[in-house]
């Protein structure tokens, strides 16, 4: 485990957020950046620093015009790399969606404020926005059909190990509790179905309040309404990241991040977003 506290304290700080670079030139980072390391990579003070427009991080999930009655929901348990994957995998096998219509993608939901300029930020040496200080925590959030709630709650109870823990114990506190989002929260029609879906894996849920406490040990998932907790897309370098759980999914997978930017579901948030210089 990375313990960011000891990183922030040791490495060089973020250059200031500056003017967003030109569309060629943050492709060309995030090109870069496919062949990228782990979270230290992103924490160092080494190579370009690349910020994004200074824009609303809540960016409203994509519109897919072959799916109708799409709602956007988020789940998160533990870091957002493999919990990416494994809802890109299951809006595959349940949406049979292609790479262009994928729609998972890393952020943070959950706490009960921004930034003024409504930033959500990963954790960062210029101290913006950081998400953890606002009580958020680590979540894919994704547009699926209402009617396969049910489905992806499955998917995502089986995320957790056979005793109800999140497969990276070793991160600790809130950033990283476990926690799901849906429209109305649990007054959403299929509530009943995400329940049941918890009560099969031996799992209890709590309604979120907000800057809730870390999950770990207690076989629970706190339940936020999007309304309410909406959800914010985390910086581009997050996106359709190889994890520290699993052997790395490949450049093919990695790639997905510069699809993603190029058509627009995946944005500069505004926050601070490190990437790789080239070679």
């Amino acid at each position: 485990s990375i313990t960011f506290a000891t990183l922030l304290a040791s490495a060089h700080a973020f250059a200031t957020v500056g003017p967003s670079p030109s569309k060629s030139l943050e492709l060309k980072a995030i090109r870069d950046a496919d062949n990228s390391g782990d979270r230290r990579g992103f924490l160092r003070g080494i190579g370009a620093a690349v910020t994004g427009v200074a824009l609303s991080s809540a960016v409203s999930q994509p519109a897919l015009a072959a799916d109708e009655g799409l709602v956007d929901v988020y789940f998160g348990v533990g870091c957002f790399w493999h919990i990416q994957h494994e809802f890109v995998e299951a809006e595959r096998k349940i949406l049979n969606r292609d790479d262009k219509q994928l729609t998972s993608r890393t952020g943070y939901a959950g706490g009960t404020a921004t930034d003024k300029e409504g930033r959500v930020c990963y954790h960062n040496f210029q101290g913006v926005a950081d998400y953890g200080k606002y009580g958020h925590g680590e979540v894919v959030g994704m547009s699926i059909p209402q009617s396969e709630i049910g489905s992806f709650a499955k998917e995502y109870f089986d995320l957790f190990s056979p005793k109800g823990e999140r497969v990276d114990p070793m991160d600790r506190g809130g950033e990283y509790r476990s926690l799901l989002g849906l429209p109305g929260g649990a007054k959403n029609p299929a509530y009943p179905e995400v329940e049941a879906a918890a009560t099969a894996k031996g799992m209890s849920l709590a309604m979120g309040k907000g800057n809730d406490p870390d999950t770990l040990g207690l076989k629970k998932v706190f339940v936020y309404d999007t309304a309410k907790f909406p959800f914010y897309q985390a910086e581009v370098y997050h996106q359709f990241h190889d994890d520290f759980q699993s052997p790395p999914y490949g450049k093919a997978y990695n790639k997905l991040r510069t699809v993603a930017y190029e058509d627009d579901r995946v944005k500069y948030t505004g926050c601070p977003d490190r990437l790789p210089s080239s070679a």
